[in-house]
């Protein structure tokens, strides 16, 4: 055999196996469609509680190439059985049911749902923490200020939409403005999709400071402990940071395509997700390369289950008495997988004061109420940059510190070189800046970059109106 056959008969073969592995996860391609669809409206309708008729046309906007397959899709919502059924040209049926506590799990097969978690735990005794607003909606405090979120909420002359559904701005511990769309208001929890991943590195450093988990060893994963294995060396550090190696396919971007990757699959397809995600192999070595995927946080929410004991209860337990209740979040609803793993990649749902209450931690280095809750410079190294990560990605959090491509973009735009912040697909955001004391909780369901230029301007156009100290200014 000649080289030059040789090359031919590699390509050849190298292209067959991508066109079939293409074809394999073709096929997954209607399910993972269907799957995703029933449970953001199971979400919708049952927790948040808002029309999931508009909900469903304002994400299908907001979802490039989705339109493709549009008029194919159809859903039922059930309210009597509470529960969300979609299919796909009639076929590719998944279902979403809805358990009251726990919010909606995806249904896999004749498995019974509601035997599959156990009941949620008992409420704790909530600390007294003053309160950041009273009961009524609260007004923003000059024209300013007023303007800006008239800005935010204003759409453009053309599409694509923004669709603002709530803008809650905290400053010196206290609501200063709120706003909320139609059919939205203080008390609506919102689905925090990524944002939800900002939680789970919050219960991260609750665990590091418990010393029940370390940042720089090796992560506790039963199947990675082997020496030999390569996935040996990720630790929580890498999957905080999205920087495993694990060849997942990319979280990035919300669009027709991404149903191909893996972790969809993962999402939408497999019971255990968390086992799913540890069976993958490597693509790159642990802390070479940064590849944002919800795996990740799949399997630190497998982590933190169980180091808390095992079971759904016990890590809700978990997050509601050391995170949940010492921050006064009231209205959370935090959504688990089919064996009870949290779904920190994407499903926790809370009121947007309840999403500043959150954010409002990170400005005191983990202490609320007096007590610390974060181990000690968590904040600090969650808002650290990743050295590889382009869009400014820090431990959990993105971030505008450093030197990044999307640090220099949203600071171009007048948002703070100190500012840091959760963020979910579609335009949910919770951003803190330490420099102006100033959280501001923002969501929607948005397209073209989930509107982050819109958010940008808004965090400007707040720190313009409440008397900005000069903090704008990269490196300042």
């Amino acid at each position: 055999m000649t080289p030059r056959t040789r090359i031919i008969l590699l390509v050849t073969t190298t292209l067959c196996g991508a066109l079939a592995l293409t074809a394999v996860r073709a096929r997954d391609v209607p399910r993972i469609a269907t799957g995703f669809v029933s449970h953001i409206l199971c979400s919708t309708a049952f927790v948040s509680g808002v029309n999931p008729d508009e909900v469903y046309a304002e994400t299908l906007d907001a979802m490039p190439g989705v339109g493709l397959i549009a008029w194919a899709l159809d859903y039922k919502i059930d309210r009597q059985a509470r529960q969300v059924t979609a299919t796909l040209f009639g076929g590719g049926k998944s279902r979403a049911v809805y358990r009251q506590g726990l919010g909606c799990t995806m249904s896999h097969g004749d498995e019974t749902v509601d035997a599959s978690l156990p009941a949620p735990a008992a409420q704790t005794q909530r600390a007294s923490l003053p309160e950041i607003a009273g009961p009524s909606l609260v007004e923003a405090a000059n024209p300013d200020l007023a303007l800006a979120l008239d800005r935010a909420f204003t759409e453009p002359d053309r599409p694509p939409l923004r669709h603002t559904k709530a803008v809650v701005v905290v400053k010196d511990g206290h609501v200063i403005a709120e706003r909320y769309a139609p059919g939205y208001g203080i008390e609506t929890p919102i689905l925090g999709y990524s944002a939800t991943k900002s939680v789970i590195s919050a219960l991260t450093g609750i665990l590091v400071r418990q010393r029940k988990l370390t940042v720089h060893e090796p992560a506790p994963v039963a199947a990675w402990q082997n020496p030999d294995d390569p996935r040996h060396a990720i630790t929580v550090d890498h999957l905080l940071r999205h920087t495993s190696g694990l060849a997942m396919g990319s979280s990035l971007n919300a669009s027709l395509a991404s149903a191909l990757a893996p972790v969809n699959r993962m999402k939408y397809i497999e019971p255990d997700m968390a086992d799913y995600a540890e069976s993958i192999g490597l693509e790159s070595t642990p802390g070479s390369a940064w590849n944002y995927h919800d795996g990740n946080t799949i399997i630190l929410s497998r982590l933190i289950r169980d180091a808390t004991g095992g079971h759904a209860a016990d890590a809700l337990r978990f997050a509601r008495s050391e995170l949940f209740d010492p921050l006064g979040m009231r209205g959370v609803t935090l959504e688990f997988d089919a064996t009870g793993t949290p779904e920190g990649s994407s499903q926790m749902l809370a009121p947007a004061r309840d999403w500043a209450r959150f954010g409002m931690l990170y400005l005191d280095d983990g202490v609320a109420g007096g007590k610390r809750i974060l181990t000690e410079g968590w904040a600090a190294y969650s808002a650290s940059l990743t050295s590889n990560g382009w869009v400014g990605i820090g431990a959990g959090f993105w971030t505008n510190h450093g030197d990044s491509k999307g640090s220099r973009y949203r600071t171009s735009l007048g948002m703070p070189h100190d500012a840091f912040y959760a963020s979910g697909t579609f335009g949910q955001y919770v951003i803190i800046v330490p420099s102006e004391r100033l959280v501001i909780a923002r969501f929607g369901i948005s397209g073209n970059q989930y509107d982050i230029a819109g958010v940008s301007r808004l965090v400007a156009d707040v720190i313009a109106a409440t008397g900005s100290r000069g903090h704008l200014a990269a490196g300042n």
